[in-house]
């Protein structure tokens, strides 16, 4: 298994995920600079969070033009694993492997802070290590994390069982931080190979950070991807 963490200019979170899959995790990671058009090998293509291109125009808009965005889709189309974190969720919406939009927060304020979620599947490389149901805590850092599509979007996304997590209060009830259309905080393609979400799971994946909800996201796809490799053997 390698992993590819993609760093674009104002990237302020790939080192964060890199030191948990090289450092926790043990796997074989490398960074992608954003004007290559090589992924080096990659399984896992990560897009980390941050403020790529300073978000001018449009949170991810810019970084959604980059060259090695060609190389990602081509590997996401071939089947690979793809994970967006955060501007990295934004930059999969705006070159179209995931749907919808992201509107800026309602009450128009950055929000950073510890948020709750609801896992919804957990039959994902992903989220294997997860159970449906199982609230998280996860913390936030963003200004335009309201996802946004139209009410019949809404519903095929639904029936298609893409949504992954949930934003909900620390007992499960509904809680909406951003203003997120149906609460939603992550989604996949209809593969599942493609994961987005606004949370930073990176961020709490060692006990030095008091909580370690999203390491399981991590070793989720380490897990899979043996797994898979022992039945191809």
């Amino acid at each position: 298994m390698k992993c590819g963490v993609v760093v674009f200019p104002g990237s302020n979170c790939d080192h964060d995920v890199y030191h948990v899959l090289k450092h926790l995790l043990n796997v074989e990671t490398v960074f992608l600079w954003h004007d290559d058009a090589d992924l080096k090998g990659s399984d896992l293509v990560v897009l980390p969070g941050g403020f790529s291109y300073g978000d001018y125009l449009r949170a991810g808009a810019m970084a959604g033009l980059s060259p090695i965005v060609d190389e990602v889709r081509r590997h996401a189309e071939a089947g690979g694993l793809v994970l967006g974190i955060c501007n990295g969720f934004q930059i999969l919406l705006e070159m179209g492997l995931l749907p919808g939009a992201m509107r800026r927060n309602l009450g128009q304020r950055f929000l950073c802070r510890d948020v709750h979620l609801e896992v919804v599947r957990d039959d994902l490389a992903f989220t294997s290590q997860y159970s449906v149901g199982q609230i998280l805590r996860m913390p936030v850092a963003h200004a335009e994390g309201n996802y946004f599509d139209t009410p019949k979007n809404l519903d095929a996304l639904e029936k298609n069982r893409q949504v992954v997590f949930r934003y909900c209060d620390p007992g499960g009830g509904p809680d909406d931080p951003n203003g997120s259309e149906r609460g939603i905080a992550g989604i996949c393609n209809r593969d599942g190979n493609v994961f987005g979400l606004m949370p930073h799971p990176e961020r709490c994946s060692e006990e030095l950070l008091g909580n370690v909800d999203g390491l399981a996201l991590f070793s989720s796809v380490m897990k899979s991807a043996a797994a898979a490799m022992e039945v191809e053997a």
